[in-house]
Order: structure tokens, then C-alpha cells, then sequence
């Protein structure tokens, strides 16, 4: 798939978002979907945890099919003209809402959770996203502050922080429905949600993170496998092996 990168370029910098339909093939999402679940059956089948729903942290780090994926270049492309052409891979994680999982995802901003330098994270539908089955919704101009996250999040479906109903203009929201292979790619200060999944479906989602190679950040420790994948530090590196 070929891309106007100038038109992301353009609505990234004013919305802090920037949809790509169809980056991947639905081929190659089954087959990240495929390693999704073998990955949570063998997380399950160590830990004993149920695997109804829920988020994983860490599929580059135990899985060559995502060690891959992060690098691929179309991504990196997208990355270098809208975000920063010094690129390095932080973290990767799966979204699963089965078909009993109703809940809507809260308003927030990723921000909120990491602090340090900004990042940019790659919303990837495994499966078709539908308003039915909770697909994003996302604030254009979020991403120009920070704000306070005084939600409260004693639901028992995660995200500490949040902000408090009623916070946000609804009418004024992106729903960003995208067929599977599609992704939205996101600033970490862009307020973000989902619908509720009333499908009566299962939904999958891959979220890659990035940041600018070159940013003083924070050292993270659950970032284990991250890696520089384009721009003068991949460069300098590979100068001193080959050297």
C-alpha cells in the first residue's frame, strides 16, 4: 500500500493522529492475530491467569514474529515523515476484548503512564474495528498539553489513569472505524477512548510504541526489547561493526 505521507504528515501535526487504511494486508494481521493467541495460551499455561480480556505487554520481546513486525518498513516510513526519521522501538502490546467483554476503554492520554520524552504509538486492527465491536475514538488537538487525569478507576478494568466522565466533548470526537490491516497512528498526548464492544465478538489489536532515538528519555524497565530501526545512531552502530 502506498501512502500520501505528506497528508499524514499534515494531519498528524494538526490532530495528533493520522489513520492509514489498510498498512497491512488482512494476510498478515491473521497471522499476528494467530501469534497473539498462541502467546496468550502459553502466558496462561505459565502463570495460570484467566485470558478472558485484558492487555499484554511484551510480544517483541518473546516472539520473532513481532521482533519483525516492529521493523517493518512501511511502519518506519510513516514514522521518519511524521514523527522523527531517528526511530527506535520501546514496547509492544495486544488489546483482547472477548465477546463478553463490554466495557468501553476510558479517556486518556499514554502520557500519563510513561512521562519522559513524547512518544508515538501505532493503534493496529486485527480484526475489523467497528463502532459495534470498539473501535478507537480520539480528541483532534489534544496532543498540544497535558492534562490532569483525576478519574476514578475503581471499576476493576484498568487504566489508573483517566479522566472523569464528562471531561470531554463528545461531539467533537474521531471515530476512527478501520478495516483489519488498518492502523492509527498517535501522539502520547492525544486523548483517546473506545466504544463499548457490543458486538458480541471477539476484538484484537496490536499497539507498537516509538520514540525519537535521539530524545533524552526515561529509562524503562519493562522495555526489554527495545531497539534503534532507522536513522544516524543505526547508522553509527553498524559503522562500528563493520569497522
Amino acid at each position: 500500500m502506498t501512502f500520501d505521507l505528506t497528508t499524514l504528515r499534515d494531519d498528524f501535526s494538526r490532530d495528533g493522529f493520522a489513520i492509514a487504511p489498510n498498512l497491512f494486508t488482512r494476510r498478515e494481521v491473521q497471522r499476528l492475530k494467530l501469534e497473539c493467541i498462541d502467546i496468550l495460551k502459553a502466558v496462561k499455561a505459565e502463570t495460570g491467569a484467566a485470558a478472558g480480556h485484558g492487555v499484554y505487554v511484551g510480544l517483541a520481546a518473546r516472539s520473532p514474529v513481532f521482533q519483525t513486525a516492529v521493523g517493518d518498513e512501511r511502519i518506519l516510513d510513516i514514522l521518519e515523515s511524521i514523527f522523527a526519521p531517528d526511530i527506535e522501538f520501546l514496547s509492544d502490546k495486544m488489546v483482547f476484548k472477548s465477546e463478553t467483554t463490554t466495557f468501553a476503554s476510558p479517556w486518556h492520554q499514554d502520557w500519563s503512564y510513561w512521562h519522559g520524552a513524547h512518544k508515538l504509538s501505532i493503534w493496529v486492527a486485527l480484526d475489523d474495528a467497528t463502532v459495534e465491536n470498539g473501535c478507537l475514538k480520539l480528541f483532534p488537538g489534544s496532543h498540544k498539553s497535558a492534562l490532569v487525569h483525576d478519574g476514578d478507576a475503581s471499576d476493576g478494568n484498568g487504566f489508573g489513569n483517566r479522566l472523569r466522565p464528562g471531561a470531554v466533548d463528545e461531539s467533537r470526537a474521531v471515530t476512527a472505524e478501520i478495516e483489519a490491516g488498518g492502523a492509527v497512528f498517535f501522539h502520547d498526548l492525544t486523548l483517546h477512548a473506545s466504544h463499548p464492544n457490543t458486538s458480541g465478538e471477539e476484538r484484537w489489536v496490536w499497539i507498537p510504541t516509538y520514540r525519537n532515538a535521539n530524545a533524552e528519555d526515561n529509562d524503562y524497565p519493562w522495555a526489554v526489547a527495545a531497539k534503534v530501526l532507522r536513522g544516524e545512531k543505526l547508522k553509527e552502530r553498524k559503522g562500528r561493526m563493520e569497522g
